[in-house]
């Protein structure tokens, strides 16, 4: 009996050690270095006002979830900084990464993340690109880029659903709720 209180205690006390191991998501940037938190801190980018990235994130959650989807929504602004990150519950860690990843193609490549990942598909070369580049490894649909007249103003992308398609129409309900509140 002994033997096994003193195992169990083991267990319990390399258990936390275990699990941080495990982490499946890291947080989506390092903590900052001590030379960074001496740095300047301007304000973020231009984008949409937070409480409108929420109404759109719940929206299109709430649309994937309809669908049985459970997804994480991301809002960025014009540089690609977090503004809105909602995970449906039950969702995968990894989908906060996976939205992020699509978010950085929306950005550099100047379309949506569906129309990088078709181009990906038809050129080895550019999905070569695409895979060299630490922020983005994979060209998935799922994130556009938020206009405002002809300024991209911030990105938003749903992932968590089986296929791109399916958080492309999430994101897609998502901006359609939040037309004109920008």
């Amino acid at each position: 009996m002994r033997k096994l209180l003193l195992a169990s205690v083991a267990l319990m006390l390399a258990a936390p050690a275990a699990f941080a191991q495990m982490n499946p998501a890291p947080t989506i940037a390092p903590a900052p270095t001590a030379d960074e938190m001496k740095m300047p801190r301007p304000p973020r980018a231009a984008g949409i006002p937070t409480a409108v990235a929420v109404e759109a994130a719940l929206e299109a959650n709430r649309v994937c979830l309809g669908n049985t989807y459970k997804t994480t929504a991301m809002i960025a602004d014009s540089a690609g900084v977090p503004i809105v990150v909602i995970s449906n519950d039950g969702a995968a860690a990894v989908t906060q990464r996976i939205a992020m990843s699509k978010i950085q193609a929306v950005l550099k490549y100047k379309m949506s993340s569906g129309d990088v990942a078709k181009k990906a598909a038809a050129d080895p070369a550019f999905k070569a690109e695409v895979a060299a580049n630490p922020m983005i490894e994979t060209a998935r649909q799922g994130a556009l880029a938020i206009m405002k007249g002809s300024e991209t103003i911030g990105f938003f992308a749903v992932s968590g659903a089986p296929g791109g398609d399916k958080d492309e129409v999430c994101t897609s309900a998502g901006l359609a709720k939040i037309a004109g509140k920008y």
